[in-house]
């Protein structure tokens, strides 16, 4: 027997009680408002929804984010142990996505989160309620529109397994272990990416404009290549499930055209098709350069454009490095100016390296194989990182669905 099981025959022998998060709190409430000009880089420790979202995982030490607490009004606060939820979202299948507080300040709580206090492990807290099961409860009677919220009373209705203490502190050991394999990988990943990065920009580093040498001359990209500029479709044409997929800046991800959360159109749209190998541009927001690996064609939302090059002058993967190299310049023109998007005159008219065909393809032949590594989901890290994680979910799912009496 394992030491879970052994746990479980002491001290469960006729199964698990489940709670609702209402049974178990010792206290539940709302944060307060946080807003931007409220941020500031030192000061409290504190939390907005959004990050719950995007940078805190199944739990965290310490606040990304600052504010100047004389300035929130009814400031809420939250400790060690505390569980955070994020009652505001865009969608229902993440909504209410939390988190558990073990490090030691103490930090004020955003509007729109949640706080949970209890006398629970929190780490094994957190865990129970990242499961299917908890998170079907949470979508539960959500209706779906652009915005998607939640509530104190929701939240309180959550029934998850309550084991003993031991038994939660033996559960979270074990996922503990699968998260901490995750994020070695991860790690190894990011470093790989910056390897690649870094040979990729020396690789297209041709000196400066005004420069050129024999073996490289500069022309504008409106010079080599030609730009299409995307379809305004609307909402009323896109479906979660359809015929064509229809390309919008967030489904351009790490370079490649990525399906999650794409929406579709029933019937084609002469001109603005994306075929296999197509390069496009997100022109809003972060500028994405990314290319279309897959066998599928797609279809070019608005503030999305194609690039065709002329393949006498320049090869298609050089330009698509070339562009994933300007991508982080473009997005610092855009968040300096007054206008948040790229205009397609002014990518035209963007001067770029072009060296004779024969050493633009050396070049993709040794960027390809960097992409590879670090890119490609059937193959490197990326595979066994996705592997673990859906062995993770596996196993969490299965060590936290008991036999409930």
């Amino acid at each position: 027997m394992t030491d879970l099981e052994k746990l479980l025959a002491e001290l469960c022998p006729d199964g698990v009680e489940y709670k609702s998060l209402g049974e178990i709190a010792s206290d539940i409430f709302r944060g307060a408002g946080i807003t931007k000009d409220q941020v500031t880089e030192n000061g409290i420790p504190c939390v907005r929804y959004g990050e719950i979202y995007t940078t805190y995982g199944i739990y965290f030490d310490t606040c990304v984010s600052h504010a100047d607490e004389s300035k929130i009004q009814s400031e809420k606060y939250f400790e060690h142990g505390d569980i955070l939820f994020a009652i505001t979202g865009e969608n229902v299948e993440e909504i209410a996505k939390s988190t558990a507080y073990i490090g030691y300040d103490k930090c004020l709580a955003g509007g729109d989160i949640v706080v949970l206090k209890h006398e629970q492990n929190p780490k094994y807290l957190s865990y129970a309620l990242s499961t299917t099961a908890a998170q079907a409860q949470k979508s539960r009677g959500k209706v779906k529109s652009k915005v998607v919220h939640s509530s104190v009373p929701a939240i309180k209705e959550i029934r998850i397994p309550v084991p003993p203490l031991e038994v939660q502190a033996e559960i979270v050991r074990i996922l503990d272990s699968f998260t901490e394999l995750t994020a070695e990988l991860t790690a190894e990943l990011t470093a790989r990416r910056k390897q690649y990065e870094y040979y990729r920009d020396m690789l297209l580093d041709f000196g400066v404009r005004g420069e050129a040498t024999s073996d490289c001359e500069w022309r504008t990209i409106g010079e080599v290549a030609r730009i299409y500029n995307g379809y305004a479709f609307r909402s009323s044409e896109l479906h979660s499930i359809g015929n064509y997929g229809v390309i919008k800046t967030t489904n351009i991800i790490d370079g490649k055209i990525s399906e999650e959360k794409m929406e579709f159109i029933e019937s084609e749209k002469s001109g603005f098709e994306v075929t296999p190998f197509s390069i496009v541009l997100g022109l809003s927001g972060t500028i994405k350069a990314g290319i279309n690996d897959t066998s599928n064609t797609y279809y070019l939302n608005q503030r999305v454009a194609k690039l065709v090059p002329n393949e006498n002058l320049i090869n298609n993967k050089y330009l698509y490095y070339l562009l994933l190299k300007l991508s982080p310049r473009f997005s610092e023109s855009i968040a300096s100016g007054s206008v948040k998007n790229l205009s397609t005159a002014s990518i035209k008219q963007t001067y770029i390296p072009i060296p004779p065909l024969e050493k633009q393809t050396r070049i993709v032949s040794i960027l390809d194989r960097f992409d590879q590594l670090c890119n490609d989901i059937s193959a490197g890290l990326p595979a066994e990182i996705e592997a673990r994680r859906k062995q993770y979910e596996y196993y969490r799912d299965k060590l936290l669905s008991f036999e409930e009496y």
